[in-house]
């Protein structure tokens, strides 16, 4: 059941709401904004519903990875279901490899995982965005939270821990073009309004 739930797991990831949700709207996402097809540039694109519904849909298939592989294959296969369901939507078999970077389907699993440490990347994450109006930065902020809380609040769950380590590190690597900007001073915030 392991094997199974990690493909599912992967597969489930792979699902591009954002993508989705901008067909529906006649918007070719991928080609609009940063190209990106995460929540960050459905705001942009399309408004606030639309991006709430792609971090809604994003965030969903994180909680659904994790408590499927839970429910068939125990606690250590949906740790590993929660790095495959990131994969999935980083890098979607269907789209070329090319997806989004995975923040809220991480902090989706997160939640199902440890609720408490996912609390806490949100709340980090909500309190840098409002402060700075940057999304990447809160993203960035709360993912360098996210192996801190884990050892400090379960500093013997081994697995958790690597799981958590393995996010941070992938986050970091998607976002590399936005740390650049940021690091000019040059990364653009999301104002009230969407484009």
């Amino acid at each position: 059941m392991l094997g199974a739930s990690v493909a599912a797991a992967y597969l489930l990831g792979c699902i591009p709401f954002g993508l989705l949700i901008a067909k529906l709207k006649g918007v070719d996402l991928r080609g609009a904004g940063s190209g990106n097809i995460g929540a960050t540039n459905a705001l942009r694109v399309m408004g606030k519903k639309e991006g709430a519904a792609t971090l809604a849909g994003d965030m969903l298939k994180g909680v659904v990875a994790v408590l499927l592989a839970r429910q068939f294959a125990g606690n250590d296969a949906a740790y590993i279901a929660a790095a495959a369901v990131v994969i999935g939507h980083d890098f979607p078999v269907f789209l070329g490899f090319k997806g989004g970077k995975g923040v809220a389907t991480s902090f989706g699993t997160m939640l199902a995982l440890q609720p408490v440490v996912g609390l806490i990347c949100v709340v980090v994450w909500l309190v840098t965005f409002f402060a700075s109006r940057i999304s990447s930065l809160g993203a960035l902020v709360s993912f360098a939270c996210l192996p801190v809380s884990v050892l400090i609040l379960y500093g013997g769950d081994r697995l958790l821990l690597a799981v958590t380590v393995f996010m941070t590190a992938v986050a970091f690597i998607k976002h590399r073009p936005n740390i650049a900007r940021l690091l000019k001073g040059e990364e653009s915030g999301i104002s009230h309004k969407a484009a």
